[in-house]
């Protein structure tokens, strides 16, 4: 069952095809293609249909659904949707239009790709750059017209390099999220077991990567190195101690990993202003007469 409101200016372009025994050989292959220039009150709902659509919005934004989830298609994003589940998609709520290209494709090899574009099974919206999107939609629109074996190939390439795109960014943004991963816990080490002699040897035992690449992550994510985060995250917890405890400067220097009360005066001052006793000075002084803030 199909049910929808054609809400698209006149601009908007809608083709069909008939494949032909040889086009349903392939691995990718289209039936229907098309950019709308979608309103306010565009959408569309249907329980099944045999293929896979994939979208690409132009401007705007869509609002896709399906098994329950919701996804908002932005300005350069695509998607992958399996028209074979209940679906629907529209002009997402408080935007004026949804400027988008469509194909409805299929193939084995849209289906071997099904696993890569739905990670986790779940609608996954990715972020294309540049003009290659627009230009392989275009591509496929025009070869529709002419229904030769040659259209057939070059079809059948626009569509497997539009999936390679939403793959290797969905990829990409996989191995960016992991490599965070590394970093945070990298950080919650540092940071759980700051009264200790820490090394860039026992970061590096559960990151799995070589230590080049590793400090060039961690400075891109926690915008210093390693070792300057663990100082500045001592002198922290000494400010706290200073201001909240009696212990001599000695005693906090060991309590926060620094050791030597030397060593600990001198980052001390480089990272403050201070010494460690002016510093609990005019922290107490400004705790006790706040108009001094």
């Amino acid at each position: 069952m199909l049910t929808y409101n054609m809400d698209v200016t006149p601009e908007s372009v809608w083709k069909r095809t008939t494949p032909s025994e040889a086009e349903l050989t392939q691995p990718y292959y289209c039936t229907e293609a098309g950019v709308f220039y979608a309103q306010q009150h565009f959408s569309t709902a249907r329980t099944d249909k045999e293929s896979y659509i994939l979208f690409y919005t132009l401007r705007g934004a869509g609002l896709i659904e399906q098994d329950g989830t919701h996804v908002t298609l932005s300005t350069g994003q695509a998607l992958l949707l399996n028209c074979r589940t209940p679906q629907s998609y529209c002009t997402a709520p408080g935007q004026s239009c949804w400027h988008h290209y469509w194909v409805h494709l299929d193939g084995a090899g849209v289906a071997a790709m099904e696993p890569l574009l739905f990670p986790g099974k779940k609608l996954t919206p990715v972020q294309i750059t540049g003009v290659k999107m627009q230009e392989f939609f275009e591509t496929i629109l025009a070869q529709m017209e002419r229904s030769t074996v040659d259209s057939m190939v070059q079809t059948g390439l626009a569509l497997h390099e539009m999936l390679a795109l939403c793959a290797q960014s969905i990829l990409a943004e996989a191995e960016a999220t992991s490599a965070r991963q590394v970093i945070l816990h990298a950080v919650e080490t540092l940071r759980k077991n700051y009264q200790k002699e820490l090394s860039l040897a026992d970061l590096l035992a559960d990151a799995h990567m070589s230590k080049s690449y590793f400090l060039r992550l961690f400075r891109r994510y926690m915008g210093t190195t390693p070792y300057n985060y663990l100082v500045n995250f001592r002198i922290t917890q000494a400010k706290e101690l200073l201001v909240l405890t009696d212990h001599s400067v000695s005693e906090i220097a060991q309590e926060v990993g620094f050791g030597d009360a030397s060593n600990f005066s001198t980052r001390f001052v480089k990272a403050t202003g201070q010494s460690p006793l002016q510093y609990r000075k005019s922290a107490l002084k400004s705790a006790g007469n706040p108009e001094q803030d």
